[in-house]
């Protein structure tokens, strides 16, 4: 199974956690907010005990000391908490990493730390986070792969089920989705429909 999977949501609760690991998901990212070290390593502790046996690959965003204490296998690093994390215990843990990237310069700094994937974003407008970037567009997921090689890209940003088709053709490897799963009036039929669309490509 390719890491990460061609599907790829990103939720900020156990519910959202447990929910997704129910319906068969196999990469869920964790992104809660704002959480000092004890709240931090509570929630990526309760998270790894809902996916331990199962298939999902849970990947913890920024918390990476928390990630190391609690034993996580899979972390991603926005370009902020990269400046600050601890790289070689990181890798010492046996973390695999995923990096955000929105520029050439944030390109650099991505691949310097040998990441196991590069995510491009906001590939469209997504209002769930205020971006000092605009949205990326299409033609620059073709871009990217081709300057990455080999490194899995994910796409991120905006993205719905709709678009799934015409962002792997460009040259992703996997997509990250937020809004179109977490605001959708039926969330588990669209991770069905999701999955469905993986289990085709594959």
């Amino acid at each position: 199974m390719p890491y990460p999977d061609r599907f790829y949501p990103v939720v900020d609760s156990l519910k959202w956690v447990e929910r997704l690991t129910k319906l068969g998901v196999g990469t869920i990212q964790l992104r809660a907010k704002d959480l000092n070290d004890a709240d931090a390593l509570q929630i990526v502790s309760d998270a790894l005990a809902i996916t331990n046996g199962t298939q999902a690959k849970l990947v913890v965003n920024d918390y990476w000391r928390a990630a190391v204490v609690a034993g996580a296998k899979y972390l991603h690093l926005g370009q902020e908490d990269l400046a600050d994390a601890d790289l070689k215990a990181i890798r010492e843990a046996g973390l695999s990493l995923g990096i955000s990237t929105h520029d050439d310069a944030e390109l650099a700094t991505a691949l310097a730390a040998e990441p196991d994937y590069v995510a491009l974003g906001p590939i469209f407008f997504t209002t769930l986070k205020s971006m000092r970037f605009e949205p990326q567009g299409i033609p620059k997921i073709t871009e990217w792969k081709k300057r990455i090689g080999t490194i899995p890209l994910v796409a991120i940003g905006g993205i719905k089920f709709e678009h799934a088709a015409e962002i792997f053709a460009a040259g992703a490897d996997s997509i990250a989705v937020v809004s179109d799963v977490t605001q959708n009036a039926d969330p588990d039929a669209r991770v069905r429909q999701w999955l469905g669309q993986s289990k085709e490509a594959a």
